[in-house]
């Protein structure tokens, strides 16, 4: 296993007293390892070379395993318009530049951006993780934008609640999920006759815009 994943055997045996790594299964005394632990040893080695340090690679483990699974934050069977996106650890340090810090991925994971599955990540949405990655690359902290995810969140839940109370109230059960494109066509449409509004007349400068 040291060898597949180009690291010495005692290397592979501080990763697991530092509990980077499951122990492996045993058989008298011969250890055995799967996919699974060569995966997080590609992953460990994958992070250093992108600067994390060992104690910032543990804690992150250990977020990932106090993280919900994937099937807790999409919801099995729920109805959906988002195409969720799979990821590994490095892939997303990569997105992210650096800043996927222990205290950015547990505010993602407690937000419902990501699930776990494994020693993949998965993102619930890849409009969200292509708009908030891009708002990183351009400069703004991924500490801001999950920050201000969380504070959109709660709009979004009135707004969903008041189109919702809406069609119940005047369309047959049926074809309530069905209107769902006429709920966000609205809700687009306002926020971008809002920023209309804002960027015409200078903004409140305080404001995150």
């Amino acid at each position: 296993m040291a060898v597949e994943a180009g690291i010495t055997v005692r290397t592979l045996r501080f990763y697991r007293e530092r509990k980077l790594l499951a122990p492996p299964r045993r058989e008298g005394r011969i250890a055995w390892y799967d996919d699974r632990h060569l995966a997080r040893l590609r992953t460990i080695s994958a992070l250093l070379e992108r600067g994390h340090t060992l104690n910032g690679i543990a804690e992150l483990a250990e977020a990932f395993e106090q993280g919900r699974g994937v099937a807790d934050v999409l919801g099995v069977g729920a109805p959906t318009e988002e195409e969720p996106v799979r990821l590994t650890p490095e892939e997303l340090a990569d997105r992210f530049a650096g800043q996927v810090t222990p205290e950015n991925l547990a505010a993602a994971l407690e937000l419902g951006y990501l699930g776990t599955d494994g020693d993949e990540i998965v993102h619930v949405s890849r409009r969200l993780l292509d708009v908030s990655s891009e708002l990183v690359a351009r400069g703004v902290p991924l500490a801001a934008v999950l920050a201000a995810g969380r504070e959109v969140r709660v709009h979004a839940e009135a707004l969903a609640a008041l189109f919702e109370g809406l069609v119940r109230d005047h369309v047959p059960e049926r074809d309530v999920t069905r209107l769902r494109p006429l709920a966000r066509s609205a809700v687009e449409a306002e926020v971008s006759l809002a920023l209309d509004r804002r960027l015409s007349s200078g903004g409140d400068r305080r404001g995150p815009l």
